[in-house]
Formats: structure tokens, sequence, C-alpha cells
């Protein structure tokens, strides 16, 4: 009986693991497709196995959003990014976009109420 494995994930995934992680899933390629699918000028960035993790890739948006799942290998993704005609890099040679990081900053701020315009007129002063 052959299993089915639409994106070679088990074919084409590194033959070590990292020992604290899961393997990746159709369910985690199946993601970042709908990730790119819905969303304008993705890329995909490979990042190296760690001792805790597997070969993940971060898709990016053109506004910086983004979304990091596991791969395996990186023919998986080249193969994803093939299919859907989008860039792949190698986050180590090429760093992770300064939109990621604009967007990382305003979600923090959304979620820290943002920086207050002026300051209370009901608020102590201390010295």
């Amino acid at each position: 009986m052959k299993w089915f494995d639409p994106y070679g994930l088990r074919r084409l995934r590194e033959r070590r693991m990292a020992k604290l992680d899961r393997e990746a899933t159709t369910a985690d390629i199946e993601a970042l497709i709908e990730f790119a699918k819905t969303r304008r000028g993705v890329e995909f960035y490979v990042e190296p196995e760690t001792f805790v993790t597997t070969m993940t890739a971060v898709a990016v948006a053109h506004d910086g959003e983004w979304m990091r799942r596991r791969v395996g290998s990186p023919a998986v993704i080249h193969r994803v990014a093939r299919k859907l005609g989008l860039p792949v890099y190698d986050v180590q040679l090429t760093g992770y976009p300064a939109r990621m990081r604009a967007y990382n900053e305003r979600r923090r701020k959304e979620e820290d109420g943002g920086p207050s315009e002026a300051p209370d007129a009901d608020a102590p002063e201390f010295p």
C-alpha cells in the first residue's frame, strides 16, 4: 500500500529529525499554500533545522504579515513555491525582510494599546 504524500514530505525530508519537535505534515504545507493564495506579494524564507525544531519556512506577505510552518526539507517548499510561482530565499543568506519586523512592531503596539498621544489630564504627575 502506498501512502498518500502529495508534497513529498516523507520522501524529501531530511533523514535526521530534531529530537524535540514533530514532523512536518500535509496540514503544515497546506496552511502555507492557503496563506500564499489569500495574500499579495508572498515570499518564502527557509529556516534551518535546529536542535529544537525541524526545518521550517516562513511565508511573508507584502504588508509584513507572516506565518511559520514545518516543511521537513527545502525541496518541499521549493516544489510548493514553483507551483505557486513565488520566490524562495534562504534566511541565513538574506535575513528576514524589514516589512516583517515592521509588522511585528505594529502588532506589539496594537496589543499594548499603542503610545498615548496626549497625557491624561487627571493623571497625577510624579517628579
